[in-house]
């Protein structure tokens, strides 16, 4: 049986270690699950929990922190297949609270869009260079980035949340086909409310709790893309294999939907920005380089 290795940063608690342990519980596969944390009680006992696992205590807002835990990882492993860039937190400041007007306000709280989005790009940058360095194998490598319904919909009370969910869903588009090319598969998925340790108790009332999305969903939803192959969605939406990447997948009760980007608003803006895409601007980046050297 072959080994697979996952790296699942806020692999600790809630959606990270859900997924992990139904990795692990997989009879007919062989994984080494490495969990990315900042909380090293609740990874220790995360890794006493899984097998196969290994905890890597971690700042994900710090580059050299993670460059670490990949480089733990993969010399454990020597392989790396599956990145779940998970880790998040909610902004709890009231972005528009009234401040002294005789000074200027005091700067907000943006830890949220350094973990949500910042250590994201980050960690899905460095994840194509271990996917790069991996040993090929029939499994194509797969790269789960986690936004939320909060990417899609304005979330009035945490804007720099909703802001940084949007960006990573954004971000995901864009990277998408880049991976493709190398044979890296790209996700984002948008959960609805799960129940998880991003907020506390009380917190979790001022919720309905009929309209609470299970965490069974959820890790269904990302093993589904994990596993790769056809990918069908709720309603009955299918991609083939081959085109089944850069997919944004909302998941919200016990149902996954794949969801489409912005239309472009005439013709003329679609061929404009097919010139931003990587076919162009390398051949133009070449024809620059080609004639530097000729003069």
């Amino acid at each position: 049986m072959e080994k697979r290795a996952a790296f699942i940063t806020g692999g600790a608690s809630g959606m990270g270690l859900a997924v992990a342990q139904a990795l692990a519980s997989r009879r007919d596969e062989n994984w080494d699950i490495h969990l990315i944390d900042l909380n090293v009680d609740a990874g220790q006992n995360a890794k006493s929990s899984i097998k196969n696992a290994y905890f890597h205590q971690t700042n994900v807002t710090d580059y050299d922190s993670l460059i670490l835990a990949y480089e733990a990882a993969f010399s454990i492993s020597g392989r790396i297949d599956f990145v779940y860039a998970n880790a998040g937190i909610v902004e709890r400041d009231n972005f528009y609270e009234k401040h002294d007007l005789s000074k200027p306000p005091p700067r907000p709280n943006q830890l949220s869009i350094d973990i949500n989005l910042k250590a994201v790009i980050d960690t899905s940058y460095v994840a194509l260079h271990y996917f790069r360095k991996s040993p090929k194998s029939d499994f194509s490598p797969a790269l789960v980035m986690t936004a939320s319904c909060g990417g899609l919909y304005p979330s009035e009370f945490c804007p720099m949340y909703s802001g940084s969910k949007a960006g990573v869903i954004h971000f995901n588009r864009a990277i998408s086909y880049c991976y493709h090319l190398e044979g890296i598969r790209t996700f984002v998925t948008a959960p609805g409310t799960i129940r998880t340790n991003l907020m506390n108790g009380e917190e979790w009332k001022a919720f309905p709790q009929h309209y609470f999305t299970p965490m069974e969903t959820l890790v269904k939803a990302v093993l589904h893309l994990v596993d790769g192959g056809d990918l069908e969605d709720s309603k009955g939406r299918k991609y083939s294999a081959e085109e089944a990447y850069g997919l944004t997948v909302e998941v919200n009760g016990h149902n996954f939907y794949f969801r489409d980007g912005a239309e472009y608003c005439d013709e003329d803006m679609k061929d404009m920005m097919a010139h931003t895409g990587m076919k162009t601007q390398l051949a133009r980046i070449e024809a620059t380089k080609a004639k530097t050297n000729g003069a």
